[in-house]
């Protein structure tokens, strides 16, 4: 443990921001594990829907800075090839 007042401060700080990210990791991981089982069901109109949102979910998680940009794409990308796939 930190003996120095700011150390102090900066571990209080980091367990937030720890927080959050999870929350964030979280929420992203759902999204895609949700549209996942919908392509496993074969509902594709829903599919269609929790494909929106994961994407969204997975913006929101690049911008907050808890993935990096090019894993942000690639993470959409194959999602939305998942539901090419689908479809045909």
């Amino acid at each position: 443990m930190p003996n120095i007042k700011s150390a102090k401060k900066r571990v209080k700080i980091i367990e937030k921001k720890t927080l959050r990210n999870n929350m964030i990791k979280s929420a992203y991981k759902t999204a895609i594990k949700k549209f996942e089982q919908a392509i496993e069901a074969g509902n594709i109109e829903e599919a269609k829907v929790l494909l929106s949102e994961a994407t969204k979910k997975i913006d929101q998680a690049c911008t907050k800075g808890v993935l990096v940009k090019n894993t942000a794409a690639r993470k959409k990308s194959s999602l939305s090839k998942k539901l090419n796939t689908a479809m045909a």
